[in-house]
């Protein structure tokens, strides 16, 4: 017994060396400090860095700072800097990307202008540790982006120009560290210029050129190996930070950049991305952030007055140039005092990149003690005020954005739509299913529906056993992704009829249909089982044919007929084409009529949505095949169909599904049939076809007005 104690005694001995007991110790930090923190109304960040403050060496000595930590402190920056680039939306920093550099030259020019004059003249320090110091103030590590990212608004244009900004900044300043330690060494000759550029590009070319190449390639071979996916994106983050660190630059850039390599690859709602967001949020970032308090030396404050002043002065300085950049910005940009407080917000942390740059001058005697010290301060101080000004401008633009009477109204259509997928071969359904998830309005709590509908016969109590079974494995693909799935099976003599009905009960807006093959419930696209379940069915209907994996896909091509834009689906069918454009990250070509765009056009500017697609006007459909020369083997085609009778019906589109299979074999497709008003009931009046007798009004109208003029003409001879 006295040896148990005894052995207990050690094992907890200061600081612990137990590495189980060490990661023990983390794993309750990071569970328990933002559980308490959130009922004081602190942001868990904070938790989090007081955490490492307490049980670091210049706290209660509890962990000390060995390479275990240095590792998993690495990881966690990297990651964050990784998901900041893969949850960039790339579309929107395109569009935005001069305000990015904006923002960048900004809050890069400010601090740095502010800086200089402050430590030179007002400090006493020498032009290599004031320009240094200086320099460290425009730096800005994004310890608060978890925040935005949990609140669901890291795609608002504010945090995509600051993201952008980010790495115009870190990637400048730490140039300027190595050209001052260049410069300081000696060696700061044409040697110098010609090895970064050089390492610089050919970090660029394999990054941009090569690994998107394999990744596609790796995604594509191993599509059923989906755990290998996540091994494979962290090694390739891992590999982008040493080649970063090779070029002459800090790992952080090459982790960020990996992110944009790989960010039109990995879809937002993707399983795989989730993996990627749990694994980061649960464990590497809080053990980064774990560490970021545990460099800070509180007992500095005691070190007397000199201590003091200069860290109340770079925290000043480093505060104020952020804040001027921050408003100039948001004055320029007119964006909102919500944006610009998010704005300041998240540029406001200083951590990775500023500490780097500190102890990397004073291991160089640039920067002295007092620097050094009051730099850890400025960390602490920052990252608290980062985290409470980020959550507070975060949930300020939530408000105001459930405040908008637009978006009021649209939450309240969209949070219970209903997804069905009905199936005849479960096997094809995972495809169909990611498309769903892709798809779905992410307001919505309700799940995507799977459908197998078994023919009433003397086997269909054991179909129903069997297809129950098959359908299991798609309710864990879906978990994988944080949406939930519900299969049903349902007995009927047809096929259309058990669609219908289902859809009707459940109240499915949306019908997900695998593409018609020979022998499959939809024998081939026109035939009367297909007709029957567009003629029973008024909601909009998807049919899919995809054969090769979405991420494949570099561009959306949309051909809409004329008068689309009249159908009541319209507004529903362009919102699931602008969510699979955000979540692929491609962007969109439209082949129509201009009234068409000028309608997208309009809804986009109504609900503020950033989303400028290319145009070329189109209305030669005899010549359909004539759009083969713009067309791409990588295209997702996105073709709008309607049904009978409706308004933008034409007879040419009876054909366009067997020329797409025909001559666009190899291309993913997607073809649509818009909503309409009770589409089998409302198309008839008495029991008389609406659209015929639509028609024959018109030919006797038409013939009435020939009619008159031919009087008139007579009259006038």
């Amino acid at each position: 017994m006295n040896d148990f104690f005894k052995h207990f005694i050690h094992e907890f001995q200061l600081p612990l060396q137990n590495p189980v007991l060490i990661f023990s110790l983390i794993l309750f930090i990071i569970l328990l400090s933002p559980i308490i923190l959130k009922k004081l109304n602190i942001p868990g960040i904070i938790g989090l860095i007081i955490s490492g403050v307490i049980i670091g060496p210049y706290g209660f000595n509890v962990l000390e700072k060995n390479s275990a930590v240095d590792l998993f402190s690495t990881i966690g920056l990297l990651y964050i800097m990784f998901i900041a680039g893969l949850e960039l939306d790339i579309n929107e920093f395109k569009a935005n990307k001069n305000k990015s550099y904006l923002f960048g030259f900004l809050t890069f020019i400010i601090p740095l202008g502010i800086g200089f004059p402050v430590c030179h003249y007002l400090l006493g320090y020498d032009v290599n540790t004031s320009f240094l110091t200086a320099s460290m103030f425009a730096t800005h590590t994004l310890v608060a982006y978890p925040i935005v990212s949990k609140l669901g608004i890291a795609k608002n244009q504010a945090v995509a120009i600051t993201v952008g900004a980010t790495v115009l900044t870190d990637t400048a300043v730490l140039i300027i560290l190595a050209i001052i330690m260049g410069n300081h060494a000696g060696t700061l000759n044409s040697d110098f210029w010609i090895r970064l550029i050089v390492s610089l590009s050919i970090f660029s070319a394999i990054m941009f050129l090569m690994v998107p190449r394999i990744a596609k390639w790796f995604f594509r071979e191993l599509e059923s190996e989906r755990h290998s996916h996540y091994i494979f994106v962290l090694a390739v983050v891992f590999f982008a930070a040493f080649l970063a660190e090779v070029a002459g630059v800090e790992p952080i850039i090459g982790a960020f950049v990996a992110g944009l390599a790989l960010n039109k690859l990995i879809p937002h709602s993707s399983a795989l991305m989730n993996r990627i967001e749990f694994m980061g949020n649960s464990l590497f970032i809080p053990f980064f952030l774990i560490s970021v308090g545990m460099i800070v030396d509180v007992s500095v404050i005691m070190h007397g007055p000199a201590a003091l002043i200069v860290a109340g002065t770079l925290i000043a300085v480093a505060l104020t140039g952020k804040w001027l950049a921050a408003w100039i910005t948001g004055l320029l940009l007119k964006y909102s005092k919500a944006q610009r407080q998010l704005i300041f917000g998240l540029s406001s942390s200083h951590a990775a990149a500023t500490l780097a740059i500190i102890l990397v001058g004073f291991r160089a005697n640039i920067i002295d003690e007092n620097i050094l010290n009051g730099t850890i301060i400025l960390i602490l101080v920052t990252c608290v005020f980062s985290s409470f000004a980020t959550e507070k401008a975060s949930k300020k633009i939530l408000l105001d954005k459930q405040k908008n009477e637009n978006d009021i109204l649209e939450s309240s259509v969209m949070n219970s739509e209903q997804i069905l997928i009905p199936t005849a071969n479960v096997e094809t359904v995972d495809k169909i299913l990611d498309l769903a998830i892709l798809i779905k309005d992410k307001k919505s709590a309700n799940p995507v529906t799977i459908l197998t509908v078994v023919p009433n016969d003397e086997t269909a109590e054991k179909n129903i056993i069997l297809s129950k079974n098959k359908l299991e494995a798609y309710i864990q693909q879906a978990s994988a992704t944080e949406n939930k799935v519900n299969t049903l099976t349902t007995i009927d003599h047809n096929v259309s009829s058990g669609i219908s009905r289902i859809t009707r009960e459940i109240l499915a807006d949306y019908i997900l249909l695998g593409w018609p093959h020979k022998n499959g419930i939809l024998e081939n696209l026109i035939s009367d089982k297909f007709e029957n379940v567009l003629t029973k069915i008024n909601k909009n209907i998807f049919i899919t044919h995809l054969s090769k994996p979405l991420v494949y896909n570099k561009r959306i091509v949309v051909i809409i007929p004329t008068l689309a834009e009249l159908e009541i689906g319209f507004n529903a069918w362009l919102k699931k084409l602008i969510y699979l454009s955000q979540e692929l990250s491609i962007p969109v070509l439209i082949f129509g009529s201009n009234k068409t765009y000028t309608s997208i056009q309009q809804f986009c500017s109504f609900k503020k949505i950033n989303f400028v697609p290319a145009f070329k006007e189109f209305s030669n459909w005899e010549d359909f095949l004539i759009l083969s020369r713009n067309i791409l083997k990588t295209d997702l085609l996105f073709f709008v169909s309607s049904r009978k009778g409706t308004i933008s019906y034409n007879s040419f589109l009876e054909n366009i599904p067997y020329k797409l299979e025909k001559y666009f074999e190899e291309n993913n497709k997607i073809i649509i049939y818009p909503e309409q008003n009770n589409t089998h009931q409302e198309n008839e009046y008495d029991g008389i076809p609406l659209a015929p007798l639509a028609k024959g009004i018109e030919s006797s109208i038409g013939k009435g007005i020939d009619l008159i003029f031919k009087k008139k003409k007579d009259g006038d001879k």
